[in-house]
C-alpha cells in the first residue's frame, strides 16, 4: 500500500516531468486532490493539454514508457471520453495513476475538480449529466433480460441483469437528488430512505427463487424512482414491468 507522502512525491514528479515536456501546453490536478478532499486511498489524477493534436500519439507513447521505466507500472488501459484520452496505470504499490491528454484547443475544466498548475486552459465547460430517459431505458432493458435469464436458469447472467437494473435505478435516484450518477459516486450521499428501498434487492443465493425475490424488489424500486421524475412515463411502463415480476417462471 502506498503512503500519502509517496503519492504526493509521485504527483509532483509527474508535474515536473510535464513542465519539461515542450509539447505540453498546460497541466492540471483533477479529482479529489483539486478540491482538497483526498484521503489515504485516493489515486493520482492529472490532465494535460498537448500543443499540437498531431503529437498526441507520440506524447502518449513517451509518457507510457516513462510510467513503465521510471515508475514500474504493471499495466495500463485507456478510457476515451469525447476528445480526451484517459490512460490509467496500475503501480506495484496499488496506486492508480490517471493521466488525461487532449489537444490544447480542448484543454479545459469539465468539472469543478480541476486546478490548473501551469500553462493555459480554455473556458470551463461542464459535462451535462446523462438524460434520465436514457437511464430509464437502460433500466427496463436490464429488467427484460433479468426476467429472461431467470426463466432460462442462466443464474449468473440473471444476477448480472438484476444488478444492472438496480444500478440504473440508483443512478436515476442520484440524478434526482443532484448527485453524481456515474460509477456509484453519489450512492453514499443518497437519503437513507431512498437507498433503503433497494437493500432487499441484493442477491444472496444463486437460485431462481432468490433471484426472483430480489428482482421484485428492484422493479418496485425502479418504478418508484421513475414516478419521481416522470409520472406519465411511469404510468406507461408500470403494467409491463409488473408483468415481468408476476408472470410465473
Amino acid at each position: 500500500m502506498f503512503s500519502s507522502e509517496e503519492r504526493d512525491r509521485l504527483r509532483s514528479g509527474l508535474l515536473e516531468y510535464a513542465a519539461k515536456d515542450q509539447r505540453i501546453s498546460g497541466a492540471a490536478i483533477t479529482g479529489s486532490a483539486a478540491v482538497e478532499r483526498e484521503d489515504q486511498w485516493s489515486d493520482i489524477d492529472l490532465a494535460f493539454g498537448v500543443s499540437a493534436a498531431a503529437e498526441l500519439p507520440n506524447v502518449l507513447s513517451d509518457w507510457t514508457a516513462h510510467m513503465y521505466q521510471k515508475h514500474l507500472a504493471l499495466h495500463h488501459f485507456d478510457v476515451r471520453s469525447g476528445e480526451w484520452i484517459y490512460r490509467v496505470f496500475l503501480l506495484p504499490s496499488t496506486l492508480q495513476v490517471d493521466l488525461a491528454f487532449v489537444s490544447a484547443t480542448e484543454f479545459r475544466a469539465l468539472a469543478p475538480t480541476f486546478r490548473l498548475m501551469f500553462g493555459e486552459a480554455n473556458e470551463a465547460r461542464q459535462v451535462p449529466p446523462p438524460p434520465t430517459g436514457d437511464i430509464i431505458g437502460l433500466a427496463w432493458l436490464y429488467a427484460l433480460h433479468a426476467r429472461n435469464c431467470i426463466a432460462r436458469r442462466n443464474l449468473w447472467q440473471a444476477e448480472y441483469m438484476v444488478s444492472g437494473t438496480r444500478d440504473n435505478a440508483l443512478a436515476l435516484a442520484c440524478l434526482r437528488h443532484g448527485l453524481p450518477a456515474a460509477h456509484g459516486r453519489g450512492l453514499g450521499l443518497l437519503p437513507s430512505g431512498v437507498a433503503a428501498q433497494f437493500e432487499g434487492s441484493l442477491v444472496r443465493k444463486l437460485d431462481t427463487a432468490e433471484l426472483s425475490r430480489a428482482f421484485r424488489v428492484v422493479v418496485h424500486g425502479l418504478l418508484s424512482e421513475i414516478r419521481c421524475v416522470d409520472e406519465e412515463l411511469a404510468g406507461r411502463l408500470q403494467e409491463v414491468l409488473i408483468r415481468l415480476i408476476e408472470t410465473p417462471i
